[in-house]
């Protein structure tokens, strides 16, 4: 009775395992364990009723070192061609298998939204090729970061053979096994990247670090520096100590830079950035470096109703209040000086802490103006000679008249400091230095008799 009841076991065993037993189909993919491996193929168990089979072609197609890998024992995924083959054995496809993996595994990028990054091996005149695995990936030219567009066909060209080589963050954007289509963008691969590194640098990051950056991007308002992946912004107000007018007076696209960091906005995803707070305040020297009573030589910044701003250094400005013009105050400051004249003035005030300092163009005598005239316009005086020389013009004559000594210092782009003029001859000298196009000194002794006639 025993040994019934065992049989009955052993049979309702093997039918249950008929019945769980899965008859292999075509397009299944399996896990074999390499049972031989040699130059006419290979053979795997399959775990099936019968092994599978691999053809010399398809380890040909694995590639030679692919296959000189493959040993006796490894478990590899094999792609089933048939459900039998014609001498009872399973046809087996282990480069099919490869590609089928990396079709999934494509899906499974596209699903999670995640980037690979691949190296370029080819191009063509539609964008750069890809390999995925053994898959073929394509990224079109309208989806490379910063790719111009509408470029002649040469010059589109070359600009994709130079990109071959490089290893591109991508995002998967389209999956199509059955057209064999897959699409990669780098443009949106990048913008992803950028995130994520802008998250880390965010939560690495502290106020007041100092960082090495790349400048990217230049605007009227600041320029942007690549950290490593995000960008900071550096605020025109923070580039310089002096007042500038754009970034380009200061950075360049793709210069290095050291950088500050000043403010961190975790929830905006923002970097703000300084350049100036690594190079000394000239407002903490200022007690060092002058004085009371000093004559400076500086270049108005600004002209208000009130005055005009002198700037005596980078960074470090005075007011010139329109009581200091002259003895007499004038009407208008515009009507006497213009943003870039350059003004010898006496230092007046200085007040470090505050950050002013009071500046006095009527407290700088005539003897003191005359010599700095002298020194400020003696060089150009040499250049304007210089190239009035190699300018063939006829020879004028001197005349005895005043009117004819005014045309003739006109022709030259001078005028004699040292000799004594009439009232008269310092009016035409006025005029005269009046009339000079882009000149930026206030440099002669007519100029000083009407300023202070005007005040």
């Amino acid at each position: 009775m025993l040994q019934q009841v065992t049989k009955s076991e052993f049979m309702d065993k093997l039918l249950q395992e008929g019945y769980d037993y899965k008859r292999p189909r075509r397009g299944d993919i399996r896990t074999g364990i390499v049972l031989s491996v040699g130059p006419t193929g290979a053979v795997l168990d399959l775990g099936l009723k019968r092994d599978g089979i691999v053809s010399a072609t398809d380890l040909q197609r694995l590639g030679q070192e692919t296959a000189a890998g493959i040993q006796v024992g490894d478990k590899m995924p094999a792609f089933i061609l048939k459900a039998e083959g014609r001498d009872g054995n399973i046809p087996i496809s282990l480069h099919r298998a490869r590609m089928a993996q990396d079709w999934l595994e494509a899906q499974e990028l596209l699903d999670n939204e995640e980037i690979w990054e691949g190296e370029v091996t080819d191009y063509n005149k539609g964008g750069l090729v890809v390999p995925f695995g053994k898959v073929r990936g394509f990224v079109p030219a309208s989806q490379i970061d910063r790719f111009p567009r509408r470029l002649k066909p040469e010059e589109k060209k070359r600009r994709l053979a130079e990109i071959v080589g490089q290893r591109l963050p991508l995002k998967v954007i389209e999956v199509n096994r059955r057209r064999r289509r897959l699409i990669f963008s780098e443009r949106a691969g990048r913008r992803i990247w950028r995130r994520k590194q802008r998250q880390r640098l965010l939560n690495e990051l502290c106020e007041g670090d100092v960082m090495q950056g790349t400048v990217s991007t230049l605007c009227n308002f600041g320029a942007f520096v690549d950290l490593g992946g995000a960008d900071g912004l550096v605020h025109i107000s923070e580039l310089s100590w002096g007042r500038i007018r754009h970034p380009r007076e200061v950075v360049r696209v793709g210069e290095e830079v050291n950088v500050y960091v000043l403010r961190l906005d975790r929830e905006r995803n923002r970097i703000a950035l300084s350049l100036k707070r690594l190079q000394p305040d000239p407002w903490t020297l200022v007690d060092e470096k002058y004085e009371v009573g000093q004559l400076v030589e500086g270049v108005v910044t600004k002209v208000v109703r009130f005055g005009a701003f002198v700037e005596i250094e980078p960074g470090l400005e005075g007011l010139l209040h329109v009581s200091e013009f002259a003895d007499i105050a004038p009407r208008d400051p515009h009507d006497l000086l213009k943003e870039g004249d350059r003004l010898l003035v006496r230092i007046i005030r200085i007040q470090g802490w505050r950050r002013r300092m009071g500046l006095s163009l009527r407290q700088v005598s005539e003897a003191e103006w005359e010599a700095w005239v002298a020194r400020s316009e003696g060089p150009a005086q040499e250049k304007r000679s210089e190239a009035a020389e190699d300018i063939e013009t006829d020879e004028i004559e001197p005349a005895e008249d005043a009117t004819a000594s005014g045309q003739c210092e006109q022709s030259e782009a001078s005028v004699d400091h040292t000799s004594t003029a009439e009232p008269e001859e310092e009016m035409a000298a006025a005029q005269i230095g009046e009339s000079r196009e882009n000149t930026t000194y206030l440099v002669s002794k007519g100029f000083w008799a009407s300023f202070v006639e005007k005040g």
